[in-house]
């Protein structure tokens, strides 16, 4: 199959995906795919896996094993060393998981493009006024996770993670027909705001992994608790975890978003645009000249 008849088939997908995730209960659907996703026995996973190589976008090709315990074990992969080589300059900010770019460009004050016709306000993301004060007139880049992709997401430059905040929410699709009909879909969805501050230049870059429908678990290596709907705990957790350029930070227990903000003087490297594919480790935001 070709690539545009590919894409041609995830979109028609995605339409499908967000019918059909939109009608049903989706918290409800999130548990259950979280229980049915860690069975061992055999011929439901590789049933499972094989209908997902069929029908979705799986490429299991980096992944350093080729037999995995569950379906859940597929999908929090690890990838063979040296598939994604990192982009070593110390002004460049490098993607922290693999996915399809999507808004992305400045930060407007602090109104962000969701989609065309569509913006959020920063401050009702982050939960915090001041950070998103801090990203005034910035730049951000949405990655989206389709469902087959690796799913681990990593360290974009050497920095130390100073804070963690928990955000409780729903668990709408986070697919492309979503996000250009559901107004401050990212703000409204359960997340992770994850701040480090840069060892090259002290500046504070964000993360924000966005759980979807059946994205039920963050994890995050640094902290103990996973966070998920069921999670009690302080909503704010200090932290003082340093982490190399690259250096694993969690995972997504399945598809969805990652979104990455910089401050007022770094802006999105070249080929930086909406609908460009980019992979863990390539070049994304650059560190602007004095």
């Amino acid at each position: 199959m070709n690539a545009r008849s590919s894409e041609t088939r995830l979109r028609a997908l995605d339409r499908l995906n967000f019918v059909l995730t939109n009608r049903v209960p989706r918290a409800l659907l999130t548990r259950f795919m979280g229980w049915f996703s860690r069975i061992r026995q055999p011929l439901v996973r590789d049933l499972s896996i094989a209908l997902w190589q069929r029908f979705g976008d799986l490429d299991l090709r980096d992944a350093k094993k080729s037999r995995f315990d569950s379906v859940h074990d597929c999908f929090t992969r690890e990838l063979r060393p040296g598939t994604r080589p990192l982009d070593a300059d110390p002004d460049v900010l490098v993607s922290p998981c693999d996915g399809i770019v999507g808004a992305c460009g400045s930060v407007l004050g602090t109104d962000v493009f969701q989609a065309k016709g569509l913006v959020y306000r920063l401050d009702e993301l982050l939960s915090d006024a001041g950070l998103a004060r801090y990203y005034r007139d910035g730049c951000y880049s949405t990655l989206r996770l389709t469902a087959g992709m690796y799913h681990r997401f990593h360290a974009p430059q050497d920095c130390t993670v100073e804070q963690v905040s928990y955000v409780p929410g729903d668990v709408f699709n986070v697919n492309p027909p979503a996000v250009a009909l559901i107004e401050r879909l990212y703000c409204r969805n359960e997340r992770a705001v994850i701040r480090s501050r840069l060892r090259h230049g002290a500046e504070l870059v964000t993360l924000v992994p966005v759980a979807a429908i059946l994205v039920g678990t963050i994890r995050l290596h640094f902290i103990e608790p996973l966070l998920h709907m069921p999670y009690r705990g302080p909503q704010r957790i200090d932290c003082a975890a340093p982490l190399s350029k690259g250096a694993e930070i969690g995972w997504f227990e399945h598809g969805s978003t990652l979104l990455i903000f910089a401050p007022s003087g770094f802006a999105l490297c070249d080929g930086i645009a909406t609908g460009a594919r980019i992979r863990m480790g390539q070049r994304l935001i650059r560190r602007l000249d004095d």
